[in-house]
């Protein structure tokens, strides 16, 4: 049994609406079309329920974590909001700076920055062996298209750090994009996701906007899909031009 992705949290609230127009100023963030905020890989729910305060009586319980880029720019922007502080932001160790504030329900919340000097120091000595798993990476011409493209289009887990994006697929597998100015597709397929069903899955993804593509001496039916000789396939591309496929074993 594989370990589950940790898919959405959901605080409670007496006021959802202010809460969550509260947290979208506080990160410059913007709610997605179901009403959740999503912050990296983890979309947070904003409820309302009867059965709460209007101020949560055991702030300490449950906190959100933010990592940050800018550490110090995000407190500005909460300093200008007339955030309250618990704990103002400081360095708790070398190259790390961390600051725990109060949001108008009551909850606490942090922001952590993990600079260069902190992840430096925690970089184990490098192995004189390849027994360490590997991982795949493949480029795109903007990472923040990419990132919607495979978090909201393709349903996966997408982490974003440092201008990079990690794509968690089956089996518990990494697959790293980076951004390139230059960046030329490739001329194959770059990533195959097993399917099911592999109708399904296509008339899944044209509702999502999705083209399929169509080779030269490769004859696809009316979806697209390649019925030839091993599995069935189906191409399209993500927004870089990176060629991708679902395919259904036979």
């Amino acid at each position: 049994m594989t370990s589950p992705d940790l898919g959405s949290i959901l605080l409670a609230s007496a006021d959802p609406d202010r809460l969550r127009d509260w947290y979208c100023r506080a990160f410059d963030a913007a709610p997605t079309p179901d009403g959740d905020v999503r912050f990296g890989g983890v979309s947070v729910l904003f409820d309302k329920r009867d059965d709460v305060a209007e101020k949560n009586p055991e702030p300490g319980r449950t906190i959100l974590n933010f990592h940050v880029d800018d550490a110090a720019a995000v407190a500005a922007r909460l300093d200008e909001m007339g955030a309250d502080w618990l704990v103002r932001l400081e360095e708790r160790s070398e190259g790390m700076l961390f600051g725990t504030l109060i949001d108008p329900d009551g909850n606490y919340f942090q922001i952590i920055e993990l600079g260069a000097r902190y992840l430096a120091a925690r970089v184990p000595a490098p192995s004189t062996t390849l027994n360490s798993a590997p991982y795949s990476g493949f480029a795109v011409d903007d990472i923040e298209v990419a990132a919607a493209f495979y978090r909201d289009t393709l349903g996966l887990t997408v982490t974003e750090q440092f201008g990079l994006l990690a794509l968690q697929v089956g089996g518990g597998k990494t697959v790293l994009v980076y951004p390139k100015e230059d960046h030329t597709p490739a001329t194959y397929t770059i990533l195959n996701f097993p399917v099911e069903d592999i109708d399904a899955a296509v008339d899944a993804l044209r509702e999502r906007g999705v083209a399929f593509e169509r080779y030269p001496g490769l004859e696809a039916d009316e979806r697209g899909i390649f019925r030839g000789g091993g599995p069935y396939i189906a191409w399209f591309t993500d927004p870089a031009g990176n060629v991708l496929s679902v395919l259904q074993e036979r």
